[in-house]
């Protein structure tokens, strides 16, 4: 009789749950953390900021959350109706007598891209940095207002 006999360990639930994600991260063409004998890599991943986009009458504001990315590292740009958020968040370099155990923030350079409404005002774009928060204002444009044309007789 033949038997269907599997390796000689046991079934782990877990790491197939992983290599199902590490199939769909590479269909997907997402990068996977590497890993070294079942232990999680100390390789940060690609990061973006986390973004708030909330509108009211006069305008759309973008928040994004910065922490630890000084001012001089984050530029904010209009071109063609696109609005670009790069910047870079560097890493700490190791110090003697420190030894890093796990690094599950992510470092490196960074670029955020926004379509702007047909009603945004894309002269009139504001950003401020504060408390780890880039707060992008742009305006809207101001709508063409009804135009009352009087008729005359002949």
């Amino acid at each position: 009789m033949n038997t269907l006999t599997l390796f000689d360990r046991k079934w782990n639930p877990f790491k197939e749950m992983d290599e199902l994600q590490n199939r769909l991260n590479h269909f997907f063409g997402t990068p996977t953390p590497t890993r070294a004998n079942d232990e999680e890599s100390m390789a940060p991943a690609r990061w973006a900021p986390l973004v708030d986009i909330v509108e009211d009458e006069k305008e759309y504001l973008i928040k994004a959350e910065l922490p630890e990315i000084k001012k001089d590292d984050i530029s904010v740009k209009v071109e063609k109706g696109i609005l670009s958020i790069t910047g870079e968040r560097k890493f700490e370099k190791e110090e003697n007598g420190k030894k890093y155990h796990r690094v599950e923030r992510s470092y490196g350079h960074f670029t955020r891209t926004f379509s702007l409404p047909d009603d945004a005002d894309a002269e009139h774009v504001k950003a401020e940095f504060k408390d780890g928060v880039l707060l992008v204002h742009v305006q809207k444009a101001e709508k063409a207002k009804p135009k009352q044309i009087e008729v005359s007789v002949a």
